[in-house]
């Protein structure tokens, strides 16, 4: 079953209380989506480990209910 880009981004939201989040679904079918998260939280962080604080706020969705996700990660400006 396909994954709400709303529920994506209240997973994300309650890991990285701070973050911007914006959710596009790529291909229209709730299955892909491209992600870009900005959060003072991975200031410092080298990007895989961002990416990974993204992924552990999904609970293991990725790969399941969540079949692919484009991920951008920034720190704010």
């Amino acid at each position: 079953m396909p994954m709400d880009a709303g529920a994506i981004e209240d997973m994300i939201r309650a890991a990285l209380p701070d973050a911007v989040v914006e959710i596009t679904d790529l291909a229209g079918d709730g299955d892909h989506y491209a992600a870009r998260v900005v959060s003072e939280a991975f200031r410092g962080l080298p990007r895989v480990r961002q990416h990974q604080m993204v992924y552990a706020a999904l609970g293991g969705r990725m790969g399941g209910e969540l079949h692919a996700l484009q991920l951008t990660t920034e720190v704010p400006a």
